[in-house]
């Protein structure tokens, strides 16, 4: 079986904008690297089942925004772009329900809300900025960075902000787009929270920390979009003396591990989820490649694709359901500058 996986990417040197791989779950190999799109440094992607692919973009006067690309054709075609920021955003993704694309732009400040039209193109809607209140880290003395704005199991909108150490949540006008405050939990300085998974089943939430390399587990109230924090345990050794910064975080569909890649340690860390709303480290495992940022299970959780931008390769691991644990069954397989990895419908 062919699965197929898109990889948004910088395009600092080898990279020409989005690109395709396989992974053939028979052989248990990555292959088939294929170009997608072109664009500058399209580094986070997402598909809707109407085939459409929506990616970050940043033109050439360096602003940035949203493209959106029919997904029909290889390479795809362009529908349009909407550029309406100072930079290119950090995360992209699509609100299948209300037919919108959210944008986290970590270097403005703002998360920005895109109606998806007939034709799969977007325009801007509408947006919150955030402001003031900056942690004790280098990375955030010079304001806001929202590094992740995705949906809630409640279908509200959730918004990881690395420069001011919160955790927003917001209601969405099912019309406009406008977003409505409904909580923000403040996390301890220096925390640097990036990206979170949730398992609404327990109705926890699994929060990584950039900026500290940690993992929080959160209890969430769906009656009123709150958060409580009831654990927070370490990505890497406790000897670990060089720079590491926490990236990408998965779960299970099961709920019982969770997953955080690791930079400058370049590893993944695998998690068991406790009763206890804790969770205990049970293994560290390496992405034989440098700065790993974003990976990914296939459909059905057998194998996890890791994309290292540094080093240029992604690694293929096969992913033991029972211990959820790791082992590496390729390693050399060539991606330009990868930075996410996102399953094609």
């Amino acid at each position: 079986m062919i699965e197929k996986f898109l990889i948004g990417t910088y395009t600092t040197k080898l990279s020409k904008g989005v690109y395709e791989i396989d992974l053939d779950t028979d052989k248990k190999e990555l292959k088939n690297l294929q170009f997608v799109a072109k664009g500058r440094n399209p580094t986070y992607v997402a598909m809707s089942k109407d085939n459409k692919i929506y990616s970050v973009d940043k033109a050439e006067n360096g602003a940035g925004g949203a493209m959106a690309l029919d997904a029909s054709t290889r390479p795809t075609t362009e529908i349009n772009r909407c550029i309406n920021e100072a930079t290119n955003p950090a995360y992209i993704t699509v609100d299948e329900q209300r037919q919108f694309v959210y944008t986290a732009n970590y270097h403005t400040g703002e998360v920005m809300v895109y109606k998806i039209e007939s034709d799969g193109s977007i325009d801007f809607q509408n947006k919150v900025v955030h402001e003031g209140h900056v942690g004790p880290r280098p990375e955030q003395q010079n304001g806001a960075h929202p590094h992740y704005a995705d949906l809630t199991p409640d279908n509200r909108l959730v918004v990881v902000d690395l420069g001011q150490d919160r955790v927003y949540v917001y209601d969405i006008n099912d019309e406009d787009g406008s977003l409505t405050e409904v909580s923000c939990l403040h996390m301890e300085p220096g925390f640097g929270p990036r990206h979170i998974v949730f398992d609404p089943k327990k109705h926890l939430a699994y929060l990584v920390g950039e900026l500290s390399s940690k993992l929080a587990v959160l209890r969430y109230n769906a009656e009123n979009g709150s958060f409580e924090v009831k654990h927070i345990v370490d990505t890497i050794p406790h000897d670990w003396a060089d720079h590491n910064g926490s990236a990408a975080i998965r779960m299970s569909e099961d709920g019982r591990f969770i997953y955080v890649s690791n930079r400058g340690n370049n590893s993944l860390a695998v998690f068991e989820a406790k009763d206890n709303d804790k969770v205990a480290r049970i293994q560290l495992i390496p992405t034989e490649g440098d700065f790993p940022r974003d990976f990914n299970f296939n459909s059905n959780e057998s194998f996890i694709i890791v994309v290292n931008q540094n080093s240029d390769n992604a690694t293929l691991y096969a992913r033991d359901k029972e211990s959820g644990k790791l082992s590496v069954i390729q390693k050399d397989f060539m991606v330009p500058e990868g930075v996410c990895v996102a399953q094609e419908y």
